[in-house]
Formats: C-alpha cells, structure tokens, sequence
C-alpha cells in the first residue's frame, strides 16, 4: 500500500485540489441559519466555520465539505473496488474488518500489522477535520516529530490516496448514495450498506462525538437526540439515508444489512452471507476463527480497529468511552426516559408510515 504523503505534500494538495470543480457538482449547497449555526458551534466544538445542507434532502455536512463535494461525487470507481457506506456508528468498523479479512484470505498476521483506517481509507475525512482544529493538535505535538507528522497527515484527502493504490480499493464513507458517484453500483464494484436503528445509532454516536475532538460534542444525550431528531447532526437526515439504501436493496451488486441480524448470528452465518456476496467460500472452522476474531470482547482488544493510534495525538479525550463500545443491541434503553422514548417512537413510526422497512426487535 502506497505510504501518506509528507507535509510538505499535504500543503501543495490541499491549495492545488482547494479549488475543485463545483460547476460538476447538481446539487446546491447551503450554509445552514446563523442562529442554529451559532448554537451547534457552541455544542460542537470541533467545527470552527459552521454546517451546511446539501440539495434538496439538505444533507448536513460540515464546512470542509462544500471544498471537496465534486471530488466525492465525481469520483471515479474500478470494477474491483469494494464499498462499506454506512450511516455513522451502524457497526461500520466491525464490517470494514470483516469484509478486508474475507478479501485478503482472512490473513491475520497482516491486518494486525496494518491498521484499519490504512486498509480501508475513509473517503471524506478530510472534509470532517477543521483546519483550526488540526491546527490545535500541531501545536500541541510540536514536541514530537513523528507525532506531528501524523497530525499533518491526518487530513490528506482519501480520494487522493485511492488514486494512487495499487490493486482492489477498500473504501468506506457515511455519504448516502445521492452524494457519490451515480454509477456506483453500475461499474461492477461491491457495495455492502449497513443498517441500525435509530435509537442505538444515536447513543453510539453520541459518545462518539463526545470522545472525538474533531466533533467536541458538549452537550447531554436529550440535546444531542434533539438535534438527531432535526437532522442537525453530520451525514443527516438519518432516515433519507436509509432509505436510499433500503430503495437499492435489489441490485446485484448491493448487499443491505440490518446490524440487529447480523449481530445476532456473528457466530458464522453473517461472515458466510458477506463472503458469498464477494464471491470467496472457506471452511466453516474458518468461519468460526472469524466469528471469534470479530467477537465484540476481543474486537474492543484489537488495536488494528481501534483509535489508540490517534489517542496519543490527543484527537480522542480520556475518560470518554472507547471507540469500539459494548456492540450490543438495545443499549438504548439506558439513555431514553419514557417522555423521551415516546417522543421517539412518534418520530420513527411517522418515518416508516409510508415504507416497508423494518428493523429488527427496535421496540
């Protein structure tokens, strides 16, 4: 796998691709009103600019993503590429392991060498990290040199670094559908869509962005489910975006996953159905390795998946839970008071009045 790029290069990039061609981008994009802009900064501290809404879904992003929205639309998929999207916190990282293990002859030895993130890039963190705040992570490891190139290159675009990779892509991103390359399911490349509730969807993500700098999320679980409700949180409207998976459910080269099946049967029926949809096969105490590998206690243990690596850079705030979490379904249950969880249950069943997903046990 091609090494980031130094420093030196980052700098020369980001002014050279700054200035993408939005003239190839349809969709309109939109700063969101100040008042609500002015509020969400104060409870999101890792963006410094503000949120924008992208099209008519009013997709909610934040500002690095007006710089780089064509480059995400425009680009350009191989016949062999391999695609995770997800809606955020849905058991994203759990399947971007499973998937490159099935791909890679479930090759062990070399996944625990390589972390996750390098072997299966997320397409559209350059735009997520703010430029202030990378800045505050520099000055705060100019005492290291090795720290603070890692820093320096934490922001390198994906879309970038996918051009220069030899071989079959892995790729994972939260955009829906609509924000990525119309021809997406056409080329020939597999797309595996992983669905959650809503509800254990927005406590993980909670505590994600409570442990993250680069969201800095300060406020309590209600505030952040307000905004989760609204869809004023990063990749919303949740529901547009599962839904433009559910409507692509029958393509050939899509797989839709609800996480509440797949969680139930990990033991080796979910890694079988994935492996079958990519065309691999292996013995079924292969399978069982796998499941055991994948098993949320030696999952949380595994540093390949996890944030350590950027822990030390001071990008996750100690004392906040980790980033794999306890992987169980209807954790929920802790968060939502009865006022709550009946305001909730309103908001999902007038989303679902007019389809027929379902998901599995969310009551």
């Amino acid at each position: 796998m091609s090494s980031i790029p130094k420093c030196t290069e980052v700098v020369a990039a980001e002014k050279e691709e700054s200035n993408g061609d939005q003239d190839a981008f349809p969709y309109k994009i939109t700063k969101v009103d100040a008042e609500v802009n002015k509020e969400l900064l104060k409870y999101f501290t890792g963006e410094r600019t503000g949120f924008v809404q992208v099209g008519p879904k009013k997709w909610f992003l934040p500002s690095g993503y007006e710089r780089e929205a064509a480059k995400y639309y425009n680009f350009r998929v191989k016949p062999d590429d391999i695609f995770v999207v997800t809606f955020p916190r849905s058991g994203t990282t759990w399947m971007q392991e499973m998937v490159w293990l099935l791909e890679n002859d479930l090759n062990y030895e070399k996944a625990a060498e390589t972390h996750l993130k390098r072997r299966f890039p997320f397409l559209e963190y350059s735009s997520i990290l703010h430029k202030k705040t990378k800045e505050e992570f520099l000055r705060e490891n100019t005492h290291d040199e090795e720290k603070y190139q890692a820093v320096q290159n934490m922001d390198y675009p994906a879309w970038k670094i996918f051009d220069e990779l030899p071989g079959r892509r892995f790729i994972k991103t939260h955009l829906p559908f609509s924000l990525l390359p119309q021809n997406l399911l056409q080329v020939g490349c597999k797309v595996i869509y992983l669905a959650r509730n809503p509800k254990d969807v927005a406590v993980s993500f909670y505590h994600f962005s409570r442990s993250s700098r680069t969201l800095g999320y300060v406020g309590d679980f209600p505030r952040f489910w307000n905004y989760f409700e609204r869809n004023l949180q990063l990749w919303a409207p949740y529901w547009e975006h599962i839904k433009e998976g559910w409507s692509r459910r029958n393509e050939e080269n899509l797989l839709f996953l609800f996480y509440e099946d797949i969680n139930k049967v990990i033991s080796s029926a979910a890694s079988k159905k994935v492996s079958n949809f990519l065309g691999k096969k292996y013995s079924d105490s292969e399978y069982e390795t796998l499941a055991e590998h994948l098993d949320i206690e030696n999952f949380r243990r595994n540093k390949s998946v996890n944030l350590d690596n950027i822990k030390g850079l001071g990008v996750l705030i100690s004392g906040e839970e980790g980033f794999v979490r306890n992987g169980k379904c209807g954790g929920w249950k802790d968060y939502f008071d009865e006022e709550l969880n009946a305001r909730a249950d309103r908001w999902i069943d007038e989303n679902l009045k007019d389809t027929d997903l379902k998901f599995p046990g969310l009551n």
